[in-house]
């Protein structure tokens, strides 16, 4: 892999100032400025540029409309927010990371993934685990703090583990997920999350034994990637096959085939098999194995 900057959303340039998050008359000042840029978040979605959706359409901070605010960060001397709407944004054309994470620029798309990852995770956590209390949001949106008991809540990332298995044929294995359409026929790469107390080399091993009744060894680590849909951290891995007899579970994969890079190819082609969208950590993995870009995608 030639650079983070390669996953869609792994690209990050705005610096994220997590020292200015609990300086109240900074954010005060920063929100005042007619400079600052605001992106709106509804539902998980943004506005983007009416004439292009390539671009994300930032608002002045008079124009935000009410919400909860997060302070994102600073990039070429502009300060960025988010505001976390209580409602949807009038005369907005808006998108999901899904649409448009791909085309946007390396500051827009690190903007964005930051701003849903911390939206998702307000929307989820409105009320403190230890008493029930109400949460209220503080150190610029990167906190929320129980008016109850006054216990400090931080935001979550869920780790999971995502992996290229190849064996001594080079060949790799690609499985149909049971989430699926049921009248598709996708094939990704396997996954799954980290269960506490357990490595990510143990869980990349766990998973690809619970879901396909492989073994492997030589667990290689290839980059990670935010997956804010809606709190993960996919962490991509090559592995090598012991065993090569498939065995799916029936619960997580309903299919599983080993394919050279010939058959890959030719039943991408065919449309035989949809591989994963561009935006995925799982579509790099293939690539990049398989030496070059591949057709199709879902």
């Amino acid at each position: 892999m030639n650079g983070l900057e390669e996953l869609a959303l792994s690209r990050h340039v705005h610096d994220r100032v997590a020292g200015q998050r609990v300086d109240e008359a900074w954010l005060a000042e920063r929100w005042a400025d007619p400079d600052t840029r605001v992106l709106q978040v509804w539902d998980g979605r943004v506005p983007v540029a009416a004439d292009n959706a390539t671009f994300l359409r930032f608002v002045s901070p008079e124009r935000a409309g009410p919400g909860e605010r997060v302070l994102l960060g600073v990039e070429g001397g502009t300060t960025y927010f988010a505001v976390l709407l209580e409602n949807e944004p009038e005369e907005a054309e808006l998108a999901g990371i899904r649409d448009i994470a791909v085309g946007l620029g390396d500051r827009d798309a690190g903007l964005l993934v930051h701003a849903i990852g911390v939206a998702n995770w307000h929307r989820s956590h409105r009320y403190c685990s230890r008493c029930g209390g109400v949460l209220e949001s503080a150190a610029g949106g990167h906190v929320r703090r129980c008016g109850s008991c006054g216990r400090t809540h931080f935001p979550r990332t869920d780790p999971a583990v995502i992996m290229l298995v190849t064996d001594g044929d080079e060949r790799c294995l690609l499985g149909h997920n049971t989430r699926f359409p049921p009248d598709t026929r996708r094939f990704s790469t396997l996954a799954g999350f980290v269960e506490p107390g357990e490595s990510l080399e143990h869980a990349v091993a766990r998973e690809l034994m619970e879901e396909a009744g492989i073994s492997v060894m030589d667990v290689r680590y290839f980059s990670s990637q935010p997956w804010p849909l809606p709190a993960s951290l996919m962490v991509g891995f090559f592995a090598t096959a012991t065993t090569t007899e498939i065995t799916v579970d029936g619960e997580e994969i309903s299919e599983a085939r080993w394919f050279t890079r010939a058959e890959l190819l030719d039943c991408a082609q065919r449309g035989e098999i949809v591989l994963p969208g561009h935006i995925s950590i799982a579509r790099r993995l293939i690539e990049s194995w398989y030496g070059g870009p591949l057709p199709g995608s879902w």
